[in-house]
């Protein structure tokens, strides 16, 4: 017994097995998102569902009071397409105006963020500036904005001037293409290049509104760069314009890609957004729930092929730098 007893306090205890740092990280990250992932269970996928359901039924109201669905397959898709013109042409003039926005949101971001990432004096500050409209676009102060009647004054076709010094919607715009024509007189640039810059200039103010989560997300990738790349390239002569295109372009390509999808998400979710505010008002008509729910997914499916669109031709130029 006493031999017995010796044996197994001399036999070597088994190693406890601890969880390896990337099933640490895996946990850690699903412990974060897990509030998400029950909200979107709970609360949103039905919500999904019965969206779905709701575009192919119509609803009849019965007498003694509820609803009883009648199902009519692609009915309300074939009135949202066919029929209610307007919004086709919403659509039409919603989907080029998000073409518009990607380049020219995720070009601007880019740029403020080269900028912003330079070592000046009140750096902090300026960047801090530049997210202040990201703030002011969400929750209450939007609704204040939305109902700011002296705002839609000045942008309305009304000036302060009276009587016949009153112009149109043109005193809002700072620049036309006719002025960028004189700038780039003996330049071989196209007619579609100067409409689209002087837009570009002229939607400025929108354009920096949505600019600011982008140029947070070039900042993180800006930074996340060793600076002993850029001291090798200066010790071989590069100069800045080099580095920046092989180097700085390629190593943040990924955050360009990351870019241009949240552009166009946040483009479609936008309360400013043309079709999502006509969706709404057919919504609020008569009858008009189980057509707006067709309208949304067609428009969802549009926005879902924009997005893989994106994906797949930016994908190809992205560069992905290996750490091992």
């Amino acid at each position: 017994m006493n031999n017995a007893t010796a044996a197994k306090q001399a036999a070597p205890k088994k190693m406890r097995k601890t969880a390896s740092l990337e099933k640490k990280k895996a946990r850690a990250g699903w412990i974060f998102v897990l509030p998400f992932v029950l909200g979107f269970v709970i609360l949103y996928l039905p919500i999904v569902f019965d969206s779905i359901k709701y575009s192919f039924n119509e609803i009849n109201i019965q007498t003694g009071g509820g609803y009883v669905l009648e199902y009519v397959g692609l009915k309300n898709y074939q009135e949202a397409i066919f029929v209610d013109a307007s919004f086709v042409r919403t659509l039409t003039s919603g989907i080029k105006q998000l073409i518009f926005d990607i380049p020219a949101i995720v070009i601007f971001s880019l740029f403020m963020a080269v900028l912003l990432n330079q070592k000046m004096l009140g750096r902090a500050a300026f960047r801090a500036i530049f997210f202040v409209p990201v703030i002011l676009a969400t929750g209450l102060v939007a609704e204040i904005d939305a109902g700011n009647q002296l705002l839609d004054y000045m942008s309305s076709s009304e000036s302060i001037a009276t009587g016949s010094e009153q112009q149109d919607n043109s005193v809002a715009e700072i620049i036309t293409a006719t002025d960028l024509s004189f700038l780039f007189n003996n330049m071989a640039v196209g007619t579609e290049l100067v409409e689209y810059v002087a837009g570009a200039v002229n939607n400025i103010y929108n354009i920096i509104n949505r600019s600011g989560v982008q140029m947070l997300i070039f900042l993180a990738g800006l930074q996340s760069i060793s600076p002993a790349i850029y001291e090798s390239c200066s010790i071989d002569g590069a100069t800045t314009w080099e580095t920046f295109w092989k180097i700085t372009f390629p190593m943040i390509s990924p955050m360009i890609l990351v870019n241009a999808i949240y552009t166009v998400i946040d483009s479609f979710t936008s309360s400013s957004n043309s079709v999502m505010s006509y969706i709404s008002t057919v919504y609020d008509q008569a009858g008009g729930n189980v057509i707006a729910s067709a309208m949304s997914w067609i428009y969802f499916i549009i926005v879902i092929a924009i997005i893989g669109i994106v994906a797949a031709v930016l994908s190809a130029y992205v560069f992905y730098q290996r750490r091992d």
